[in-house]
């Protein structure tokens, strides 16, 4: 179809127009049946969002995706380009890309009613059927609608009653495409009514021309609730007119929640060969986000994005890398401890409340990370508060009577990984408690579970955790009170 240049060929190949709602539509239907209907990249949506948005497009819909941030809207209206044909016909040198057999714009018309069938035909990639504009409280009705152009009059010798005159904004460009406006409540309400005949009555008007283009376009829109932003609003009647609004979400489950992230994690070749990191230790990465979406320090209707989680694994894997190269090593493994690195990641992507505030953005990333070690302890190891009330004697016994006696055990990034080995080592029964309870570990993942015990100690307070310059002290939870950090209970080193 490509190889056809000209308006006779065209016609004779048996081409028919079609709005792009039906070539959605169409397009949608074959690949349900082919059962080949995916939208790559998109992980979680399967029995939710994916249907829904399926349904809309079935329905010939508008569509509104409304969730908050980091819940890949933006990415769902991206895709939805890949239901288009892979090429549409155009009249040449139309900047509205006029189907040829039915064209709306002056240019078009006119080199169809001066050319006939000879009227040249260009064709479209489905790739420039996109056009996406992210709403800032300075856009205007002109970039978007369009406006008069007087320089063009000037130079065409037009009057101002001429539709040539006129210099077309982004909706009008986007005819027979895919039209998105991301953070739809941050566009002016005086903006958002300008849309109200687009989608309403499929035309446009621009100052007082009397112009009806009955624009071809599929529109998607992207906002956060109404409720999180103070910055503004949908206005109703705009609402009304879009016919689908589909809720988007977070994971529901930590594994889904791990293959975002290691979809979306930069990675390098250099840093998966050199860092291992153990699935323990990906599981809290995302139990760090989930536990963000319950805390009360945290603003729950600004959400807590899956960037969060992304940015996080790749500074655990760096921080792993930073520490390799310290202590001269080829390969590592990475390490609870390690977790430090992370906290970056963390306090750049939480919004806090008043209390969050108060605690400050280093402690509240610091609680979010003991929560994640709290809340997964529980499924390696016995509850320690529950093991101490037993009648039975505590399998953590032993391990905090050394702590009792005075000792203290650092773990700093300057350790290789034989130091960290004999550190933890010395800590009596660990190895063995680990033994037990999972005998057919490796050696890396059977240290790494060492090292779980004595952060999921300290947060169920049998033992004291102290933050250190580039690395974590354990120690006797009764002889911290003494150390003289009276003005920090919770152990942490501001500086």
């Amino acid at each position: 179809m490509t190889e056809i240049t000209t308006l006779k060929e065209l016609k004779k190949s048996g081409y028919q127009y079609r709005t792009v709602k039906e070539e959605l539509r169409t397009n949608l239907i074959n690949r349900l049946r082919d059962k080949k209907a995916e939208f790559a990249g998109i992980i979680g949506y399967d029995e939710t969002v994916i249907p829904e948005l399926e349904t809309a497009i079935l329905s010939r819909h508008n569509i509104l995706l409304l969730g908050l941030r980091g819940q890949a809207k933006t990415r769902i209206a991206r895709l939805m380009v890949y239901l288009l044909d892979e090429y549409v016909p155009y009249v040449a040198g139309s900047e509205l890309f006029d189907d040829p057999l039915h064209p709306i714009s002056w240019y078009a018309r006119n080199e169809i009613e001066t050319k006939g069938d000879d009227t040249p035909i260009a064709w479209l990639h489905r790739s420039e059927r996109y056009t996406e504009k992210l709403a800032t409280p300075d856009v205007t009705v002109a970039d978007l609608v369009g406006d008069v152009d007087p320089i063009k009059a000037a130079t065409l010798k037009l009057t101002y009653n001429d539709e040539r005159v006129i210099h077309f904004g982004l909706i009008p460009r986007a005819h027979r495409g895919i039209f998105v406006i991301n953070e739809l409540p941050d566009l002016q309400a005086r903006i958002q009514v300008a849309l109200f005949n687009m989608l309403q009555e499929k035309d446009i008007q621009i100052r007082g021309f009397k112009l009806r283009l009955p624009l071809d376009i599929q529109f998607v829109f992207t906002a956060n609730p109404e409720d999180y932003t103070n910055r503004g609003s949908i206005v109703t009647p705009l609402k009304d007119r879009i016919e689908s609004q589909i809720l988007t979400h977070y994971p529901k489950t930590i594994d889904i929640a791990r293959k975002i992230t290691f979809q979306e994690a930069r990675i390098t070749p250099e840093q998966r060969e050199a860092i291992e990191v153990d699935g323990l230790l990906k599981d809290l990465v995302e139990q760090v986000a989930f536990e963000a979406r319950d805390s009360e320090f945290i603003d729950q209707k600004s959400g807590v994005s899956a960037r969060l989680t992304i940015s996080a694994y790749e500074n655990l894997v760096s921080a792993a890398e930073r520490r390799m190269f310290v202590a001269g090593q080829k390969k590592t493994v990475a390490r609870l401890s390690d977790f430090i690195g992370i906290i970056p990641a963390i306090t750049g992507k939480i919004e806090l409340v008043y209390e969050g505030e108060l605690e400050g953005p280093v402690h509240v990333a610091h609680r979010l990370i003991g929560g994640a070690i709290k809340t997964l302890f529980t499924q390696y190891f016995p509850h320690p508060e529950k093991a101490k009330k037993a009648k039975t004697d505590s399998p953590y016994e032993s391990i905090i009577e050394w702590f009792n006696l005075g000792q203290r055990l650092e773990l700093t990034d300057e350790l290789t990984d034989s130091q960290y080995k004999k550190a933890l080592m010395e800590v009596p029964d660990l190895n063995g408690l680990v033994k037990q309870l999972h005998p057919k570990l490796a050696e890396s993942q059977r240290l790494l579970l060492m090292e779980f015990v004595l952060h999921g100690l300290a947060e169920y307070s049998q033992l004291n955790k102290t933050y250190l310059h580039g690395g974590i002290s354990f120690s006797d939870m009764f002889n911290s009170l003494f150390d003289g950090d009276f003005d920090d209970d919770e152990g942490f080193d501001d500086e």
